[in-house]
């Protein structure tokens, strides 16, 4: 038997090597996918080979993220239950693809993943693997063996693999668009993240005294620039992650509903993530009429909860696709956003060709809306409720 492993270099999948090769009688080709984390891939493919790995891809999909993943996740103002702009989710489906590629090239029997047995993860990897490899087994270990975090180390010292069990005391997944932490003193939702725990945001009373000013340039709903210097999304999420997370903000921490049905306390870095989220909202109210607007709203909510719930390769998701794409053409401005204390603000807005109209909307006498019209319609417009109240009294 041959399996494709989504190699992450941590204990989960570092121990999962030598379990699956001794369970199955399998060889093991790891796979990992850069799509933005902060790693040394060269230290993750001698850990593979070391915990016996018998071939490992290191696979750079850093672009292919933001132009594919990220561009589509601003273009769906994509914040699951109102907060969280999916960070983690939105990779899972990109490394899995990444897995079946390799597992069909090698021809593995098989693919596996280090998710849990009560995490969202499990679901976004076995759908996309599904749907991509769908004669492939699908192997998840951690839900199998149901070891817990003390039975994985010691089976690491008694198979001698290269872990470091106290390299933190929480769980984090980091790529381009975010950071997520958890475990430890962070599942008591009444304790609040130590500084430590965070990365990309200062904290707010080392963050700097004065505001600070940033023009995001975007095209048919795609960030493209910033401050006029025009730059590819990866070099873009980087320079908005250093300005933002600078003045301290981009943290959300809030109790959020897993697919499986428990609550579980989340806390993310998500400073350009936010910034370009709420600046794409922002600049959209120029561009979109009420009624396309208000819709929008109802599909980016149904493709935030499809892509929480791992369902990137569905039907659904990709009709979703074409009507947010469709939305976004023309969609072109720029947005003046102002970071100060933890705080970001969007302080202006202007766009090319918008529906908003300052000839229309000023009470100047260069006005070209004629007032008069007003009062037939504001007629029209209370009908039906003016007629409810006759009948009431009658």
């Amino acid at each position: 038997m041959k399996v494709a492993l989504a190699y992450s270099g941590g204990l989960d999948t570092t121990v999962m090597i030598k379990w699956i090769g001794k369970r199955y009688n399998a060889e093991v080709v790891t796979v990992t996918v850069d799509v933005g984390q902060d790693e040394d891939f060269k230290e993750i493919e001698e850990k593979a080979y070391r915990s016996g790995a018998v071939k490992h891809y290191t696979v750079d999909a850093k672009q292919r993220f933001a132009d594919e993943f990220v561009a589509m996740a601003i273009k769906a103002n994509a914040l699951y239950e109102r907060n969280y702009p999916l960070s983690s989710a939105l990779s899972r489906p990109l490394i899995a693809e990444e897995v079946v590629k390799v597992a069909l090239r090698e021809g593995c029997d098989a693919v596996a993943h280090g998710c849990t047995g009560k995490g969202n993860d499990q679901l976004r990897f076995d759908a996309t693997f599904a749907a991509l490899g769908p004669h492939l087994k699908i192997l998840a270990p951690v839900r199998e063996w149901n070891m817990s975090r003390d039975e994985e180390i010691e089976f690491a010292r008694e198979h001698n693999l290269p872990v470091n069990p106290v390299k933190s005391r929480f769980s984090v997944d980091e790529n381009l668009w975010g950071r997520s932490i958890e475990a430890a003193e962070l599942e008591d939702p009444w304790t609040e993240p130590p500084e430590e725990a965070f990365k990309l945001v200062k904290p707010v009373h080392a963050a700097p005294d004065k505001p600070e000013e940033v023009v995001i340039g975007f095209e048919d709903g795609v960030p493209v620039s910033v401050d006029g210097r025009r730059m590819g999304l990866v070099e873009l999420v980087r320079e908005l992650n250093h300005i933002a997370g600078g003045h301290g903000f981009g943290i959300v921490d809030h109790v959020e509903d897993r697919v499986v049905g428990v609550k579980s306390r989340e806390v993310y870095e998500l400073p350009a993530a936010l910034t370009l989220i709420y600046s794409h909202i922002d600049l959209e109210k120029m561009f979109l009429g009420r009624r396309l607007q208000a819709f929008k709203q109802l599909v980016d909510n149904a493709w935030a909860e499809m892509v929480y719930g791992g369902l990137w390769a569905d039907p659904l998701k990709k009709s979703l696709d074409a009507f947010i794409n469709t939305s976004q053409r023309g969609v072109t401005g720029e947005v003046r956003v102002r970071f100060y204390k933890g705080s970001m603000r969007i302080v202006g807005r202007r766009g090319e060709r918008p529906l908003y109209s300052r000839e229309y909307i000023t009470y100047a006498r260069e006005s070209v809306f004629d007032q008069r019209a007003g009062e037939g319609f504001s007629k029209l417009w209370s009908l039906e409720t003016r007629l409810s109240a006759l009948r009431e009294k009658e």
